[in-house]
């Protein structure tokens, strides 16, 4: 009889998060004692924008996206987070509300933090003090990363731009490019290039009959070397 590979503790996945890595064994069961676990349902919202600014978020499995409500009430995507990935932090920083609302893409397991823990383990240790830092610097890169890409003026190569930039974040590298290791629908990739639904499905349909990407089974789209090439022509430098 095979024996099944035991299940992976949870304190693994606290510790796979930059500035949680300093912390001990003890100090990582005694955190994780402190989580509050919940059940997500996709398309259920984790976290409105004008909720409280007390909790920390951590995916421990599923997928959401962090998205900006428009006065129109659509969607703009900022990020997209699976398991292992965290949000919420900033608020326990600062004391202020996210200005994000976060929804489920599927169904996930969701952990939450509350301030008083989160400060009790920074006032006591130091190395992930410099782990937040160096978050902080993580998250500026990000934020300078979505201005770049609505800073393109046409549809082509905003939607360039995301796919460009999901490939650095979900990327597999393959002989014949690089496969973005992550579903979205075309709406979603809409929302984060800011264009409507229909303009990705003309444009990433252009793009594939020019060669420049395929869709592969699953939907996971691949990059090719001529995507890299025409891109490289059209983007500024990082």
């Amino acid at each position: 009889m095979t024996t099944a590979p035991p299940k992976k503790r949870s304190d693994q996945i606290l510790n796979s998060i930059p500035f949680f890595a300093g912390l001990s064994d003890a100090e990582l069961q005694e955190l994780e004692s402190q989580i509050r676990r919940r059940q997500i349902s996709r398309n259920e919202v984790v976290l409105f924008e004008e909720d409280t600014a007390n909790y920390m978020y951590i995916v421990y499995s599923g997928k959401v996206r962090v998205v900006k409500i428009n006065v129109d009430g659509r969607e703009q995507i900022l990020a997209i987070h699976r398991k292992r990935d965290f949000f919420g932090e900033m608020s326990l920083l600062d004391g202020k509300t996210s200005p994000a609302t976060v929804i489920a893409m599927e169904d996930s397991e969701i952990g939450l933090l509350e301030k008083d823990d989160f400060d009790r383990f920074i006032e006591n240790n130091d190395k992930m003090r410099r782990h937040i830092i160096d978050m902080l610097c993580s998250q500026l890169r990000e934020a300078w990363m979505m201005i770049r890409i609505m800073s393109f003026d046409n549809a082509e190569k905003r939607i360039m731009a995301v796919l460009d930039r999901l490939q650095d974040l979900y990327g597999i590298g393959d002989d014949r490019g690089r496969i973005i290791n992550v579903k979205l629908t075309h709406q979603q990739i809409a929302s984060y290039a800011s264009v409507t639904r229909e303009t990705v499905t003309r444009v990433l349909n252009q793009m594939k009959s020019e060669e420049l990407i395929r869709v592969l089974e699953g939907k996971t789209i691949l990059l090719t070397k001529k995507f890299y090439d025409r891109f490289s022509s059209i983007a500024p430098s990082r």
